[in-house]
């Protein structure tokens, strides 16, 4: 009889989250959930007991304080997946892109704390229970962490750039643990949290021509977790429709 999987997916109450979320679910697996916001009432695990916990990820404290209270939540001492996907690009007082010069530096503060030092810390606390599944991790950086993007913010983009680096380091690290580490780069995913403009991108950037879709970030997600790639970590995969070429 197979041991079902574990996996624990943060910001998961929306988008690229709860799609993750839906598809390891769908695979049998029991996904252990992490959103600032509440899940939504229609969210299939929302009514669920012990599958979530909200906690604000961009407040350090509560960042020390996940791992003590997601680890009482999985079930037995494995965890097989871990998707660092929570982050955070808030924009302007009308919705500009919030530069270097000009973004208050607790906005810094709290964009670093959800977009790197919870991945870190979370892969940290957990490295014992991914090395007895000999499991995988999955950190969400962005295109933006790679060149100056329009409307990501330049906390956003440098944050997401230290998550890239992270992840080569943990890869480094983690890989006599046998625990693979990887990062996906998302460019236009179809989301709420699209910019007005974002057209113009897909119709002059992107070779593609239309926004990708949260199901087919899910399905790189899946694949990344999965023994079909044994042998990749530390890699960074871009998923954007030809947008970085």
């Amino acid at each position: 009889m197979s041991v079902q999987k574990t996996a624990i997916v943060t910001g998961a109450s929306r988008g690229i989250g709860h799609a993750v979320a839906q598809r390891f679910r769908t695979l049998g697996w029991r996904v252990i959930t992490v959103s600032r916001q509440p899940l939504p009432d229609q969210c299939p695990w929302a009514a669920e007991s012990n599958t979530h916990i909200q906690l604000d990820l961009s407040d350090l404290n509560e960042i020390v304080k996940t791992v003590d209270t997601l680890r009482p939540l999985i079930a037995g001492s494995q965890l097989h997946a871990l998707i660092n996907n929570a982050g955070t690009s808030p924009k302007g007082p009308n919705g500009e892109r919030m530069n270097s010069l000009t973004t208050d530096l607790d906005e810094w503060q709290a964009m670093y704390n959800t977009n790197f030092y919870a991945p870190l810390v979370l892969t940290r606390g957990f490295a014992q229970e991914l090395s007895n599944a000999k499991g995988a991790v999955v950190n969400l950086c962005s295109i933006a962490g790679h060149r100056v993007h329009p409307f990501a913010g330049a906390a956003y983009a440098t944050s997401k750039a230290a998550l890239s680096a992270l992840t080569r380091e943990m890869a480094a690290d983690m890989a006599p643990m046998g625990v693979r580490v990887n990062a996906v780069s998302p460019g236009e995913i179809k989301t709420a949290i699209l910019s007005p403009g974002t057209s113009a991108i897909v119709d002059n950037v992107i070779p593609m021509h239309r926004l990708g879709q949260v199901e087919e970030v899910a399905d790189l997600i899946e694949f990344l977790c999965s023994e079909k790639s044994s042998y990749i970590t530390g890699a960074e995969m871009a998923i954007d429709g030809g947008q970085s070429v």
